[in-house]
């Protein structure tokens, strides 16, 4: 009888203690949802987004440096066999292979170790690995170093999405992912301006591919910075039982508020909702097949599997489709450059929409921009007129990139928010991989006219998933949509 009352106890004593921990964790993330748009929040928000500078310079340098890869005799720009590997589609295809090395199989360690640390130790990797990439000589060394550094930046393009979903309240999340992109998209104008330049006033001995390369590689100078002053995801240590630390965060962001207004912290006494929208789960991958994640899984990786054919159809590929139209290698450079300058403006105006604004709505919208644009770009020769339609097809497509991001990361509980997220988006990364040898292939058979259709005909698809078939998530807590 002894032994039974003490089973019983246990019993009580473990379910007392679960529920203990679910009340704590919904109080975590309570708290953070009714936090203001703060100074600190934003500075966290900022720090993060300049490891994204790097990241996204890194991944936007694929275009920018190929006609000087070509120019140097390491690549082609078409080869007559589909994969081959001398050309450069096969430079593009290793950066996308690598992206989807990380997204699907590494981005998972952040639920395990952590945003803040695989955050720095990704910026680190692609960092090292794209400095030794600047000194080789082969088309072949060239790609696998290309490929080892995408997987650094394919686990940060997570990480980072990740890690301000989770940082960032409700009320201003669409802001604070337009911010992130706005300052993310500055690296390809700098890029860009960078290549040109560069290929302009050649240092001696160097070929502007290689200089464009080590300044992309400087990141890992900043990594002890962003380490010291970003604080760890309070979400993720709740869900993790470190509440000590998790409390210790979100305490430190509501002493910083400097206004009655801005301070609204969840006092104890006034705790008077059920966790039961919080409960605390261990990681099971499984969960993404099952309601209410199946559906979504299906629509992201849909939809991942045809935008980026869109996306990089034309990001990765703008000097040598604006050559394919019969501008010179320097020319097509400089326009490039001139085209790069709109990619901070979609997320500059996505932070004034993005919270006002479905966040699928303004997908579906962008998408309908990168469609039209591109069927324009097809059947128009005049340089003028293509840097317009450039331009506004640029800004469409770094709208869709900013409310994406934030859409995805919405979608998943935070306990498998990075591995699912890193799931979805690897078929985005293998389906650019692949697009590079085909968009090649389109380019040598049917012109750049035919590749502008392509992606016109791709974002036609984008529209019909996310529009049909994509949820709502504006101006919801994280833990309400993952109910």
């Amino acid at each position: 009888m002894h032994a039974f009352v003490t089973k019983s106890e246990g019993v009580a004593s473990e379910t007392h203690s679960k529920t203990a921990m679910a009340h704590t964790v919904f109080s975590i993330n309570e708290r953070l949802d009714r936090l203001p748009a703060s100074r600190s929040i934003w500075l966290a928000v900022l720090l993060v987004a300049i490891g994204g500078w790097f990241e996204f310079y890194d991944l936007f340098m694929t275009a920018y440096v190929g006609p000087s890869l070509v120019k140097s005799g390491i690549y082609s720009v078409t080869t007559s066999s589909f994969f081959g590997f001398n050309g450069l589609g096969a430079f593009v295809a290793a950066s996308f292979a690598g992206l989807f090395i990380g997204t699907f199989f590494l981005a998972k360690l952040a639920d395990r170790f952590g945003r803040k640390a695989v955050f720095t130790a990704s910026l680190l990797w692609y960092s090292l690995a794209t400095f030794i990439m600047a000194f080789r000589d082969s088309a072949q060394m060239v790609n696998v170093w290309r490929l080892i550094a995408g997987i650094g930046v394919g686990v940060e393009l997570v990480v980072i999405d990740t890690y301000v979903s989770e940082l960032v309240p409700a009320h201003f999340r669409g802001r604070a992912f337009a911010f992130v992109h706005f300052i993310q998209y500055l690296a390809v104008p700098s890029v860009a301006f960078i290549a040109w330049w560069f290929e302009q006033h050649p240092l001696s001995g160097f070929e502007s591919w290689r200089v464009t390369t080590v300044i992309g590689a400087t990141g890992a100078l900043v990594v002890w910075v962003i380490r010291r002053r970003v604080p760890e995801s309070a979400r993720w240590l709740a869900q993790k039982g470190r509440l000590r630390e998790a409390n210790q965060v979100v305490s430190r962001f509501e002493s910083n508020a400097t206004t009655l207004h801005e301070a609204s912290p969840l006092a104890e006494a006034d705790q008077q909702e059920t966790p039961s929208r919080t409960e605390v789960y261990p990681a099971r991958f499984y969960e993404i097949w099952q309601p209410p994640f199946r559906r979504r899984t299906l629509v992201m990786l849909t939809f991942h599997l045809i935008q980026s054919i869109g996306f990089y159809g034309f990001a990765s590929w703008v000097p040598s489709l604006l050559a394919g139209k019969g501008i010179t290698v320097t020319h097509s450079l400089l326009y490039s450059f001139i085209i790069a300058i709109a990619n901070p403006i979609g997320p500059l105006i996505g932070m004034v929409i993005a919270d006002r604004i479905e966040r699928k709505t303004m997908i579906v919208v962008s998408a309908f921009g990168v469609a039209l644009f591109g069927g324009m770009c097809a059947v128009i020769q005049s340089p003028p007129t293509l840097i317009v339609l450039g331009v506004l097809l640029t800004f469409c497509n770094t709208l869709l990139s900013a409310g994406y991001h934030a859409y995805q990361t919405e979608l998943f509980p935070t306990r498998i928010r990075a591995h699912a997220v890193g799931f979805v988006y690897s078929l985005s990364r293998l389906s650019a991989m692949f697009s590079g040898f085909f968009i090649a292939f389109t380019l040598r058979n049917f012109g750049a006219g035919g590749v502008f259709m392509l992606i016109t005909s791709v974002m036609l698809v984008v529209m019909l998933t996310i529009g049909l078939f994509g949820p709502r998530t504006n101006q919801r807590s994280l833990d309400d949509i993952s109910k």
